[in-house]
C-alpha cells in the first residue's frame, strides 16, 4: 500500500459496541482515517458526507437477537447507492446462511467475532487492494470508450479508423454524402455522427425510410403538400425537407425510391428549391442530404431502376461501411460495448463478461446480420443467462447451423478446409493436456507417432 492512500483511505467501523468501535480505531488509525457509527443513521449520514471506501458493518447491529437483521438493509442501501464501497460484515454468529445472504447482497467479506485484529487487516487491505483495480479498470474502460467509441459507433479497426476519421473531415462542409453497406452495419449512425458534427448539429435531423412508406405518400411526406391536393388531403401540411430547413435529411434506403420520385429529389439537390404536392410555388430550402443504401446502385443503374445523374449527385463522398465479419477485431469490441450498455436493464443481476466459449463462437461467427444482430444477441442475452459470465446458449448459439459453418468453409476447397480444422483441434488438444503429447494423442484418438507427424506437418509446438 503506498503512502497516499495510506492517508486518503477512509474506513467507516458501524458496531453498537463501543469497545469494538474504539479498539478498532486504536489499532487502525495508523493506515487509516478511521470514522466510527454506532447506529445505523449515524453509519448511512456519514457514508453521505465523507464517502469512505471500506466499511465495516455490524450484522446484529441492534444487539438484540442474532435473527436482527438491521446491518443487512445497511448493507442493501450502500450497495444500491454506492457500489463501489467495499463492505465487510462482522458478526458473532457464525451461521453459513446469513454470510450466504451478505455475500449474495454485494458484501466483499463475512468475518465472525472474536476479531482477529491482524485478520481483519488483511481482510481490509485486500478490499482496499481489490476496489483500487476495480477503479482502475473503469478508468481504463472509459478512456479506452473514448478512443474506439465515435458518435455512437465503436470500432478500433483499421476500416472503421479510416471511417471515422473520413466523418471528421466532411462533417463540417455541407457535401451530400452517400452511406453504402449491408443491412446492420451502422449507416443511419454515419448519417447521425456527421450531422453532430457539422454546423447545423442544433438544427433538425430527420430520417425517411424509402423502403418502408409506400410510393404514393413518399411524395408528399417528402415535399408536403396544400389542402385539397389529393383525397384526405384536408389541411396544408409541411414535408419532411420543408420541417428540416437549416437542418439535415437522412434519406434511408433510397435505391427502393421510384424513378419518379428520384427526379424531384435531383431538382432539389441542384436547385435547392421545392414544391408541395398541389402548388407550383418554389420554396427555397436549405437542407443537407445524407442518403443510404444496401444495394448496388451501379447495378440498379444498369437495370434502369436508378438515375446515374443522381447517383452522381448523391455520392459526392461515398462511405462504405464493412460487414461485421470483415473488421473482426471489433467483435469482442462491440460485445463488451453493448454487455456494458444493456446490463443496467437487468440490475438484479452481476453481469461480469463472456465466457471464453463465448468469445471464441463470437469471433468464428459470421455475422450476416452485423452489428445490429451483435446487439440483438447480446441484449438477449444479459435477459435470459443464469449466471455472472454469458454462454454461446445464451447468445443463442444453440445450434451448430448458427455458426454458418458451410457459409464458411463452402468457399475453400475441402482439402484446407480439413487442414484447418486439423490444425484447430490438434492446438485445442495440446492446450487442454498443457504441451503433454501422449495425452493430447488421447483426446484427439490418435497415436503418439502420428500426432508427432501432424504437429510437424504443421509446424505446431507442444507449447
Amino acid at each position: 500500500m503506498s503512502d497516499k492512500e495510506k492517508v486518503l483511505a477512509k474506513i467507516l467501523i458501524v458496531d453498537d459496541d463501543v469497545g469494538i468501535l474504539n479498539q478498532l480505531k486504536w489499532v487502525l488509525q495508523g493506515e487509516y482515517e478511521v470514522l466510527i457509527a454506532s447506529n445505523k443513521e449515524e453509519g448511512l449520514r456519514i457514508i453521505e458526507e465523507k464517502m469512505p471506501e471500506l466499511v465495516a458493518l455490524d450484522v446484529n447491529l441492534n444487539g438484540i437477537s442474532f435473527s436482527d437483521r438491521e446491518g443487512i438493509e445497511i448493507l442493501d442501501k450502500i450497495k444500491n447507492r454506492f457500489p463501489f464501497i467495499k463492505v465487510i460484515m462482522i458478526t458473532g454468529d457464525d451461521s453459513k446462511e446469513i454470510a450466504l445472504e451478505a455475500i449474495n447482497k454485494g458484501a466483499y467479506d463475512y468475518y465472525v467475532k472474536p476479531i482477529n485484529i491482524e485478520e481483519l487487516k488483511i481482510i481490509f487491505r485486500r478490499a482496499l487492494y481489490i476496489q483500487n483495480l476495480e477503479k482502475e479498470n473503469k478508468r481504463l474502460t472509459e478512456e479506452l470508450q473514448g478512443r474506439f467509441k465515435f458518435g455512437e459507433m465503436v470500432g478500433d479497426s483499421p476500416q472503421m479508423q479510416n471511417i471515422f476519421s473520413l466523418i471528421r473531415k466532411v462533417a463540417p462542409t455541407d457535401a451530400t454524402v452517400l452511406v453504402t453497406g449491408e443491412s446492420g452495419t451502422g449507416k443511419e449512425l454515419v448519417a447521425k455522427a456527421i450531422h453532430s458534427l457539422s454546423l447545423r448539429r442544433d438544427e433538425a435531423f430527420i430520417v425517411i425510410n424509402c423502403a418502408s412508406i409506400p410510393e404514393n405518400l413518399l411524395e408528399s411526406e417528402l415535399f408536403g403538400h396544400e389542402k385539397g391536393a389529393f383525397t384526405g388531403a384536408h389541411i396544408q401540411r409541411k414535408g419532411k425537407l420543408e420541417v428540416a430547413d437549416k437542418g439535415t435529411v437522412f434519406l434511408d434506403e433510397i435505391g427502393e425510391m421510384s424513378l419518379s420520385l428520384q427526379v424531384k429529389i435531383l431538382r432539389f439537390l441542384q436547385e435547392k428549391v421545392i414544391e408541395r404536392v398541389g402548388s407550383n410555388t418554389p420554396i427555397e430550402l436549405d437542407v443537407r442530404i445524407i442518403a443510404a443504401t444496401n444495394q448496388d446502385l451501379k447495378e440498379r443503374i444498369k437495370e434502369g431502376k436508378f438515375r446515374e445523374d443522381l447517383y452522381y449527385r448523391l455520392s459526392v463522398i461515398n462511405i462504405n461501411l464493412p460487414s461485421l465479419r470483415n473488421r473482426k477485431d471489433d467483435i469482442l469490441l462491440l460485445a463488451n460495448y453493448f454487455l456494458n450498455k444493456y446490463k443496467k436493464e437487468v440490475s438484479t443481476k452481476t453481469m461480469k463478461g463472456f465466457t471464453k466459449q463465448a468469445k471464441e463462437l463470437m469471433l468464428s461467427y459470421s455475422w450476416p446480420g452485423n452489428v445490429r444482430e451483435m446487439e440483438n444477441r447480446v441484449r438477449r442475452a444479459l435477459i435470459l443467462a443464469d449466471n455472472s459470465f454469458i454462454t454461446p446458449s445464451d447468445l443463442g448459439f444453440e445450434e451448430k447451423r448458427d455458426m454458418n459453418i458451410i457459409g464458411e468453409t463452402i468457399k475453400v476447397s475441402l482439402k484446407k478446409a480439413r487442414c484447418t480444422l486439423e490444425i484447430e483441434l490438434i492446438k485445442k488438444a495440446l492446450k487442454e493436456a498443457k504441451g503433454n503429447i501422449s495425452l493430447a494423442a488421447k483426446i484427439l484418438e490418435i497415436s503418439r507417432p502420428t500426432l508427432y507427424d501432424l504437429m510437424k506437418k504443421y509446424n505446431i509446438s507442444a507449447m
